[in-house]
């Protein structure tokens, strides 16, 4: 399966699922729908998934035209991605997330909803920027931030928008580990290959029990999502 814009191919039993728009991976509505049908597969056919950028660029967050298009458009485009990340969080197949390079805004947001996140090493950019350029941060990425980040950088990363190199977002909590990016994709494979080898069943379960809490909490919270707190796509 090839759309445009999201490459997806099986490697035995894992799914590895690429973004790559050209420019910076921004979250549009065709981005995701695209990233729907790579996982609507994965579940399907495999037993893991890899989620990665090309490369130097993860994600650069949520597609600035479309933002820009008017509150109905925002907040369609908002809630939508909240949904994206809540299925990675939730998802029923191990999921590992390759940060190719940077991820900014929605794009650090996609990185809390993996269970493994491995980084490429290199001068790049990685966090939540969104209140150093007027923005509020909406409930689901700051419950995935509170669920996922250092309690050390909470306020850092999140309050004051403080913008990480790939070995200080080890540290926050955005990922868990930094490789060569030549190393990136092998070591991600076999990650995402020992998570694999896992008993699904009691994968699922624990997963379940781990993240339910705050699952619950952010669909209580987006009942209401005002299209000011939006994460914005960066160049």
């Amino acid at each position: 399966m090839s759309d445009e814009i999201v490459r997806h191919r099986l490697e035995e039993k894992v799914a590895v699922i690429e973004m790559d728009d050209g420019k910076v991976n921004a979250i549009s509505r065709s981005m995701i729908d695209a990233l729907d049908r790579a996982l609507d597969r994965a579940e399907k056919e495999a037993k893991a998934i890899v989620l990665c950028g090309r490369t130097g660029r993860f994600s650069g967050g949520f597609d600035l035209g479309a933002m820009r298009a008017g509150a109905e458009q925002a907040r369609a485009l908002v809630g939508r991605g909240a949904e994206l990340a809540l299925r990675l969080y939730a998802f029923p197949l191990p999921v590992v997330i390759a940060c190719t390079g940077h991820a900014i805004a929605m794009g650090a947001v996609l990185l809390l909803g993996g269970d493994t996140r491995l980084g490429a090493e290199g001068d790049f950019k990685i966090g939540l920027n969104e209140v150093s350029i007027g923005l509020a941060l909406p409930p689901f990425a700051l419950r995935l931030a509170e669920a996922r980040l250092s309690k050390r950088h909470l306020v850092r990363a999140t309050l004051e928008a403080e913008i990480y190199a790939p070995s200080g977002a080890v540290d926050a909590g955005f990922l868990d580990r930094v490789t060569s990016p030549e190393r990136l994709a092998v070591e991600a494979l076999a990650e995402a290959n020992r998570l694999a080898a896992l008993d699904r069943l009691a994968f699922q379960a624990t997963k379940v029990g781990l993240r339910s809490d705050t699952i619950a909490r952010i669909r209580a919270e987006e009942r209401t999502l005002p299209t000011s707190s939006s994460p914005q796509a960066n160049p």
